[in-house]
């Protein structure tokens, strides 16, 4: 096929494509064509993948006898396993007015807790197919954009210092050019997401938007409050910037934050913690953590250890004392860097302040 782009993820594109008679080779993902059955009659449709799409049967019959793959749409799933863009807050929150219990992301957190260790290999592959469709839609999105990852712990709560200096990292990234990516969940990562969300706002925008969440400042005990909060704050500014969240339904208890503009929602946590860190090219700022935040700076130290992505990507650490004493990861960092071409990529620093200078002193 001629044209690079097979990929149809909206009804605009499906009209715009079908009109010209063929869909020969294309890939239809999760799109609703019960209206559109003259034009599935009309195309030739051989060789095209019908991805979980809704279809009258007399239009069914008909691209199956073209030779198209049709994969229908499962039903009694929260989720669509075929989607093809990225998710919204709005979509993941909607009916938040209800309590968050009754939200698409809780309905799909709960559907996981009931299937991932049943042994079923149909609830596997859904998964599996939900997640390899995220990844797709997340790499289409990010095409061409300078990324950055923010990463940092779930307990850091709205209010604090550290929460206020994470937003304005996430705020100098954005307003330098870069997309802020991070693993879209609350505490750091909320507020790297919050600042990217301001950074087209005027600076007093950020004080006032960490006033009103300093209202609600965890998840806990109330994510539906949490949430709640968040999206009055957006309502209050809603011409956001745009910045990534690539959270995880394996950590089920941490809610996705509402901030980031374009939602890579993940059912396994090391494919969705792998691709995180992969596609920051632009490199890294560590805040302080946990655990996960240790795993995290020596997931991406390992291929800038052996340069298996090419360059190194510049890694930078805040918190002296936390990544020195608390958590000493930045000596072991030291020691794997020494001699290598990582070496002169990696960077410690007193506070969040310095970060976005010293990582653009490293690209």
């Amino acid at each position: 096929m001629v044209n690079a782009d097979i990929e149809i993820e909206t009804l605009a594109e499906f009209d715009r494509v079908a009109a010209r008679g063929s869909l020969s080779g294309y890939r239809i993902q999760s799109l609703n064509l019960l209206e559109r059955t003259f034009a599935l009659l009309s195309a030739d449709t051989s060789a095209a993948v019908f991805l979980g799409c809704a279809m009258e049967p007399d239009a069914s019959a008909k691209v199956r006898a073209d030779g198209a793959l049709v994969f229908p749409p499962v039903p009694d799933l929260p989720f669509d396993p075929y989607r093809g863009l990225l998710y919204t807050p709005d979509e993941l929150f909607a009916g938040l007015a209800d309590g968050y219990e009754c939200t698409p992301d809780a309905q799909a957190y709960a559907w996981f807790q009931e299937t991932k260790a049943d042994g079923d290999v149909f609830s596997s592959m859904l998964r599996s197919i939900h997640d390899d469709a995220v990844s797709d839609a997340l790499d289409e999105h990010l095409a061409g954009a300078r990324v950055v990852g923010v990463m940092g712990g779930h307990a850091m709560a709205r209010g604090g210092a550290g929460y206020r200096g994470a937003a304005e990292l996430g705020r100098a990234l954005s307003r330098s050019g870069l997309t802020v990516a991070t693993g879209g969940g609350p505490g750091a990562m909320e507020a790297a997401n919050l600042g990217a969300y301001l950074a087209p706002a005027p600076d007093e925008a950020l004080t006032e938007a960490l006033e009103l969440l300093a209202k609600v400042p965890s998840f806990a005990p109330s994510v539906s409050e949490w949430a709640r909060a968040a999206f009055a704050v957006r309502e209050r500014w809603p011409a956001g910037g745009d910045s990534v969240g690539i959270p995880t339904w394996f950590y089920g208890h941490e809610p996705p934050n509402a901030f980031a503009g374009q939602i890579a929602k993940y059912f396994a946590n090391a494919t969705r913690e792998d691709g995180l860190l992969a596609r920051s090219t632009a490199g890294v700022v560590f805040l302080p953590g946990a655990a996960g935040t240790v795993q995290e700076i020596f997931d991406n130290a390992t291929p800038n250890y052996y340069a298996s992505r090419s360059e190194p990507t510049p890694m930078v650490l805040v918190g002296r004392a936390h990544w020195t004493d608390h958590l000493p990861a930045w000596p072991l960092l030291q020691a794997l860097a020494r001699g290598r071409a990582m070496e002169s990529r990696i960077a410690l620093v007193d506070s969040v302040d310095e970060a976005a200078d010293v990582l653009a002193a490293m690209r």
